[in-house]
This record gives C-alpha cells, sequence and structure tokens, in this order.
C-alpha cells in the first residue's frame, strides 16, 4: 500500500511521511513477539528457534518465489507493557535462500532485550502500524503478524488500536500460545485478528511453537502469491 496515511495514537496524530525507495515486495510483515513477564528466557528463546527454524524450511523459501514479485519483508520486534517495544530486527528484503539463510543465523544470535512486563497488544498494534509506515519497501499486502502467550491486559484499547490499523487496509494475524491462559484462542480470533485474509493459527505450547510460525508464514506469504 502506497498512499500516505495518518495514524491516531493514543498521544496524539502520526504523520507518515516515509519514502517507499527500495524493491518491491509481495508482502510487508511486522512480527510482534510478546516478551512480557510471562514468558521466561526459555520460551522467549524457543520463539527464536522457530523463528530461525521457519526460515530454513523449503516451504517458506517455495512460497516466497511463487510469489508475484518473489520478495517479502520483514521487520521484528518485542513488546511488553504500554511503552516497551524494542525493535530486534530492522526490515529486511528476503528474495531467495541465501536472505533467508542470512536472517535465520540472525535470529538465531537475537539477544532478549525485553523482559518483564504487562502485555499491551493495543500498543504493540500502533508500533507496528508506524513500522510499515516507515517500510521502504512498496508492498502488495500489509500484515501485522502478533504472537504471545496472554490477552491484553494494558495500555491502550485493543479494539481501538486494531479498528485503527484495519481502515488502513493492514491485516492482523495472530499465534497464541496457549500453554498460559484458557480462552486465549478465542480472544485472538474474536479481539485482535482482522482485515483481508486474516487468520489464526495456535500453538499449544513453546514447543509447538516451530510448526505453528512456519505454517503461519507460509500461508501469509502465500494469500499474495
Amino acid at each position: 500500500m502506497l498512499e500516505r496515511r495518518k495514524f491516531l495514537f493514543a498521544g496524539g496524530a502520526f504523520a507518515a511521511t516515509a519514502a517507499r525507495t527500495g524493491d518491491p515486495v509481495d508482502a510487508a510483515i511486522v512480527l510482534a513477539v510478546d516478551s512480557s513477564s510471562s514468558v521466561d528466557m526459555d520460551e522467549f528463546y524457543l520463539q527464536m528457534e522457530g523463528y530461525a527454524a521457519a526460515m530454513r524450511h523449503p516451504a517458506l523459501g517455495e512460497a516466497i518465489a511463487a510469489g508475484r514479485i518473489g520478495a517479502v519483508a520483514l521487520h521484528f520486534f518485542e513488546f511488553a507493557d504500554a511503552k516497551t517495544r524494542v525493535v530486534n530486527l530492522e526490515w529486511r528484503r528476503l528474495a531467495g535462500a541465501n536472505d533467508l539463510e542470512a536472517y535465520a543465523r540472525e535470529l538465531e544470535t537475537a539477544p532478549r532485550l525485553i523482559v518483564g512486563g504487562t502485555t499491551a497488544i493495543g500498543d504493540a498494534i500502533d508500533f507496528a502500524q508506524s513500522a510499515l509506515e516507515a517500510c521502504p519497501f512498496p508492498a502488495v499486502r500489509e500484515v501485522i503478524d502478533v504472537s504471545g502467550d496472554g490477552a491484553s491486559n494494558a495500555g491502550r484499547a485493543l479494539a481501538d488500536a486494531r479498528a485503527d490499523a484495519l481502515a488502513t487496509g493492514i491485516t492482523i494475524n495472530g499465534l497464541p500460545i496457549l500453554n498460559e491462559e484458557a480462552g486465549l484462542e478465542a480472544f485472538y480470533r474474536t479481539q485482535v485478528i482482522g482485515g483481508p485474509g486474516a487468520f489464526c493459527i495456535p500453538a499449544r505450547d513453546y514447543r509447538d511453537f516451530r510448526e505453528a510460525i512456519r505454517d503461519k508464514l507460509v500461508r501469509e506469504i502465500s494469500l499474495v502469491a
């Protein structure tokens, strides 16, 4: 989506000014990863290993290659409470096996940047919107990909943040990790995801995360093939 947009944040209006100067991509995907108190160190690194394994899986490379452009852009950040979001990996255009392997190696060695805090999914969605607007790569489709093991319990009202994102044509997909909270899958399906082609793929626990995130990324990318 190449048009300029204005987002309404809890702290006021954010005017989008980023120029799309890079090569185009089939999808620009923001990976928003829960790093709040409910996620211990082992669980966090199981997530990172899962993302790295997904980058190396043949199905992901095949999905990217099948796209009209044959490339995607990824942006990765951790979130916790309303004021705590930290970017791990800035926007990266991935167009082949070498790109995917390099990204996998970075994910494997990336340190955890947030430890503890509440879970502010609404603020994470706002932050992801700003990242999409700053993406240098023109994208056929824009996606916010939220994963976590808890419902939103702090910060900006999730319904308002979600509505603002959907109004711009962004799709929000979800990957709830179900080992902590009963009803989390239903929460993600009814209150988090939305937009064109939106879907939710749950993981039973962190050890199930690897397959879930692989399937999720393949599906997200295949939607624009």
